[in-house]
């Protein structure tokens, strides 16, 4: 059943070198862009072993409050127990493996909706009917197993390796970096979460956030707001910057910045598949995360937080232009690329990066890959 498609793929061209040095390498090969294979070691060298982006931790503010998300297909939760802490957990009953809550709630005890086994918010097993006479029954055997859970400036981050260097240390100078656009990042509360469907691989939208190499063809309105001269990339271990000081068009096309601001863009690149932004006007941070579904499938959940908990008109105007104009402009771009990697007439495009890394050079796009490429390698 396969054969004809194998035999269409050696036509593709030969796959040419991925290097070190951004300016003479070539990109990834297109088939890492939608071979089972690659996406299934993508899972376990990657995603299981990596910081995750959940909620903001107003959403989890209240004792006993919680909220559950993916990591692909492992599903987990975060709640804040009487305590006052909040943990991470698998979200599956230890007896038969049922997941036991579902979105966002509060809850004294977490019950399982099979059997009503119980947990308390710690993990441990309040109640399990019927285990009283149960030869060798422990209930400290069947305490929900834990994963990691950071708080970053009020973003909570969940990771399912409990051997995982800690948030704060791998992204060392983020903190700071965002704290000197936004001084206030840490104390914004939820605001606003918008998700988008997007038929085509998770990588396909990193490596589209990572230049600005399209913009001045495919964003108009962007354009207009940031000051395009003062645009710069740089790259870190696990991160990478792209931002712009100085003037904003606060009358673009975009939408109008009523805020006197520094900047007139602010965004960050978080390994694996986490950005987060600073739209220039009131203090503000937004999420975007790219979360694989399949090999050519991908949904993009986008998180803002501001002052309150009710947008404002400026922010209201500045996700609707994130809403209506930027996101469909990219989704309709990384589609028509994932369309693209499929042909036989391509394998291996060269990454465009110029001596002074200006606002079109493409070396954050090679970060990225050779993230990728080292993590399947290793």
């Amino acid at each position: 059943m396969n054969k004809p498609v194998d035999r269409l793929n050696l036509l593709k061209p030969a796959e040419r070198p991925f290097g070190e040095d951004p300016a003479t390498s070539y990109t990834l090969p297109a088939s890492w862009y939608y071979d089972p294979d690659i996406y299934d070691r993508e899972k376990f060298a990657i995603f299981y072993r990596s910081w995750h982006y959940a909620c903001h931790e107003s959403q989890v503010a209240e004792r006993g409050s919680y909220l559950t998300t993916r990591i692909l297909d492992q599903n987990v939760f975060v709640i804040r127990g009487d305590d006052g802490e909040l943990r991470g957990f698998h979200n599956v009953c230890q007896h038969r493996g049922h997941e036991l809550l579902s979105g966002e709630g509060r809850t004294k005890l977490i019950v399982c909706p099979y059997h009503a086994w119980s947990y308390r918010a710690d993990g441990t097993l309040a109640k399990s009917r019927n285990t009283e006479t149960s030869p060798g029954f422990k209930a400290c055997d069947f305490a929900l197993k834990p994963v990691r859970v950071e708080v970053f400036l009020g973003m909570v981050l969940v990771n399912c390796d409990p051997e995982a260097e800690s948030f704060d240390s791998m992204m060392s100078g983020l903190r700071e970096e965002i704290l000197s656009y936004v001084p206030d990042a840490g104390s914004l509360v939820f605001s606003d979460r918008r998700r988008y469907d997007v038929a085509s691989n998770w990588k396909v939208l990193m490596d589209n956030f990572l230049e600005c190499y399209h913009c001045h063809v495919a964003h108009r309105d962007l354009v207009d707001l940031i000051n395009m001269d003062a645009y710069e990339t740089h790259t870190h271990r696990w991160w990478s910057s792209h931002c712009s000081r100085g003037p904003v068009n606060a009358e673009s096309s975009a939408y109008a910045v009523k805020t006197s601001v520094d900047f007139s863009y602010a965004a960050w690149f978080v390994w694996p598949n986490m950005t987060i932004w600073g739209m220039p006007g009131e203090p503000n941070l937004s999420v975007l995360q790219m979360n694989p579904v399949a090999e050519e499938s991908t949904m993009e959940l986008l998180d803002v937080f501001t002052t309150s908990e009710t947008l404002s008109d400026e922010m209201v105007s500045a996700c609707r232009y994130l809403d209506e104009v930027l996101q469909p402009e990219d989704i309709g771009l990384c589609e028509s690329v994932q369309r693209g990697l499929k042909s036989i007439g391509y394998n291996q495009g060269r990454f465009i990066v110029d001596a002074g890394r200006t606002e079109l050079s493409e070396h954050g796009v090679h970060h990225f890959q050779q993230l990728v490429r080292d993590a399947l390698a290793g």
